[in-house]
């Protein structure tokens, strides 16, 4: 089987999260918040959590699938288009 992190990428550690009283799970990446948790959801990711817990790559792997692919490298390009449109 291939690697999943094929850059390696999450060996940067750039995904975290922070559990509220109330079980609400925020997930940031790189310091910024990118998902919210709630209820059922938040409880399935925590049991995940907990069973991959000490193997911190795991655990990254299991932040990364669950924020989604909200990062798909074209942000730049898609900022710049709106900037020349405000200008203009």
């Amino acid at each position: 089987m291939e690697p999943i992190d094929k850059r390696n990428r999450l060996d940067g550690k750039p995904f975290s999260y922070r559990v509220t009283k109330n079980n609400t799970v925020f997930l940031d990446y790189q310091g910024q918040q990118v998902k919210i948790l709630n209820g059922k959801e938040a409880e399935r990711f925590l049991e995940k959590i907990k069973s991959a817990e000490g193997d911190e790559k795991e655990v990254q792997l299991i932040l990364a699938k669950v924020t989604g692919n909200f990062k798909r490298g074209n942000e730049r390009l898609a900022s710049s288009k709106n900037k020349g449109k405000q200008q203009g």
